[in-house]
């Protein structure tokens, strides 16, 4: 962990004094204007009992990093729960427990491919109060089997009355469903699938879910029919294309709430992923994300249009197949998270659900113990932190978000402008990402240190900040760890949300440098962050 003396003596040491001054733009960026809960999560499936456990157990730490996200941002990050194993998921009435799965390595090592669930799986439901959900129904096995199809009309009222307590987010029928005939867990549709008999098997099973929540919990319709996230597509270039699955009527009925992508930036076991190529990069970022935009433009052409269908990354992570070690469980993953999700918000995506699972590499937490990873706080929660930290109470102060271009692949800069009319236009803060690589332990797998580590440097920014008066002070906030491929030791602004200090609720600690300013001068803000750090600037209100 970074101790005081360390982060001054870092600040001290600036290898490269950057001659760039870089223009913060003096009004909000109108496509960037992200939802309330833009930090948010998708829940693998079948682990879903295990991060939000049950009645007679919930699961308090998942509760309580849920509730350091809503405490910076205003409002608690909103819950997908769906993911391969949603449409894996048959009904069993009389199962005793929440869920029973099987796991075959041929499959799948990460999660079962063969899954039973018990009336006690929508329990889960009940344990986090003022989440807002959505529930995966299963169009994989759903459409085509007849045990799949009564596993939909036998789970649409538990699921439906389990989400009748003002906690309903929205509906999702299928999940990837552009890969159903191609899916290295096993195809379950024939090589001849296509969007027009995908757009009929979907029509036809949210017709049945809207006569089942009609029928079991007619309140949820008082306002309207059902709505869904879809179509929850892998990606852009699959077997199935969206706008087709669109012209072939998908939305016919008006009844899609978000448009719902998935995305992740590369593969775990892909040739030549490495933490600074691949993650720890803004240019492929960049490029990955921007790859959904035309597809979206494509469907909903019109400001109108996308208004009345927002985009959102309904499913996304660093590396599919549930991220690698000393990859996707690093502080350099914790950088692209919030490179990740600063440039999605600066784009137009209005909510970002990250994906996790129980042992998943890429998790943010893990909810229990088990034999392959123990439960903790791990390095991507601290990037959702920063990126809560950056939007503010944005429930009372919304805010848009802007690109500031930078001189280097390894760096990024985000600025945060009020959108409100009383203060539309003023600087809120302005987040700056040093993603240039620094290791600390062999091999950078943030196990075992290294001896003798090469000193760290530390890189120069000023921006011109106009509308904020000269001689104000700007309060600095950090992201620290040790390095790049740090797994343990880091905090934002002093605070750990470790499992073992507080069941993830934050704890001050007193080593490490707070309350850091910089004064405008001239116009213009500096600040020095180091190699592999982040920093938030926050601008005077007033």
């Amino acid at each position: 962990m970074l101790t005081q003396g360390t982060v001054f003596a870092l600040l001290g040491a600036v290898s490269s004094v950057a001659a760039d001054v870089y223009t913060v733009p003096s009004q909000p960026n109108a496509n960037g204007e992200p939802f309330d809960g833009f930090v948010s999560y998708s829940i693998e499936f079948a682990s879903f009992p295990d991060f939000a456990g049950n009645k007679s157990a919930p699961n308090t730490f998942s509760y309580n990093l849920i509730n350091n996200l809503g405490a910076l941002s205003g409002s608690k990050p909103y819950i997908r729960v769906g993911g391969n194993t949603q449409d894996y998921a048959l009904y069993n009435a009389s199962l005793k427990t929440s869920l029973v799965g099987i796991v075959d390595p041929s499959r799948s090592p990460d999660y079962p491919t063969t899954i039973h669930i018990g009336p006690s799986y929508f329990e889960s439901y009940s344990t986090w109060p003022g989440v807002k959900f959505s529930h995966g129904l299963n169009l994989g096995l759903g459409a085509n089997r007849s045990e799949g199809w009564q596993t939909l009309v036998d789970t649409v009222p538990l699921a439906c009355k389990a989400l009748s307590q003002g906690n309903l987010y929205t509906w999702e029928y299928g999940n990837e469903p552009d890969l159903f005939s191609t899916s290295a867990q096993g195809p379950v549709r024939p090589s001849t699938w296509n969007e027009s008999t995908y757009a009929w098997q979907w029509l036809n099973g949210t017709a049945e879910i809207k006569k089942q929540i009609q029928k079991h919990c007619p309140a949820l319709s008082l306002f309207g029919e059902p709505k869904f996230m879809a179509p929850s597509y892998a990606g852009t270039g699959n077997h199935l294309k969206a706008p087709l699955a669109f012209q072939d009527g998908l939305d016919k009925n008006k009844d899609i709430q978000f448009f719902s992508t998935h995305n992740y930036i590369s593969g775990a076991t892909s040739p030549g992923v490495t933490l600074q190529g691949t993650l720890m990069n803004h240019n492929k970022t960049v490029s990955s994300i921007q790859g959904h935009l035309p597809e979206y433009n494509a469907i909903f052409p019109t400001p109108e249009a996308q208004k009345a269908t927002p985009l959102i990354f309904g499913e996304c992570n660093s590396l599919y197949n549930q991220g690698r070690p000393g990859l996707s469980n690093t502080f350099g993953a914790a950088l692209w998270g919030i490179d990740f999700n600063l440039y999605a918000a600066s784009v137009g995506f209005k909510r970002v659900h990250m994906h996790m699972g129980t042992n998943y590499r890429y998790q943010a937490w893990q909810p229990v113990e088990t034999d392959l990873a123990s439960r903790g706080t791990k390095a991507p929660y601290y990037g959702n932190i920063a990126v809560s930290a950056t939007l503010g109470a944005s429930n009372l102060l919304p805010v848009s978000i802007t690109n500031i271009p930078l001189a280097d692949a390894y760096e990024a800069a985000y600025a945060a402008h009020y959108t409100s009319p009383l203060l539309n236009g003023h600087l809120a803060r302005i987040t700056v990402l040093n993603m240039r690589g620094y290791n600390t332990t062999v091999d950078g797998q943030g196990l075992d240190p290294l001896p003798n580590p090469p000193p760290r440097s530390s890189q120069s920014y000023t921006f011109a900040v106009s509308g904020v008066r000269n001689g104000e002070l700007v309060g600095i906030q950090r992201l620290l760890a040790n390095g790049s491929d740090a797994i343990t030791g880091i905090t934002f602004d002093g605070w750990s949300y470790n499992y073992e200090l507080a069941l993830g609720k934050p704890v001050r600690l007193h080593n490490v440098t707070v309350g850091e300013t910089a004064r405008v001068k001239n116009g213009q803000v500096t600040v020095q962050v180091p190699d592999s750090s982040a920093v938030v600037l926050n601008f005077p209100l007033l």
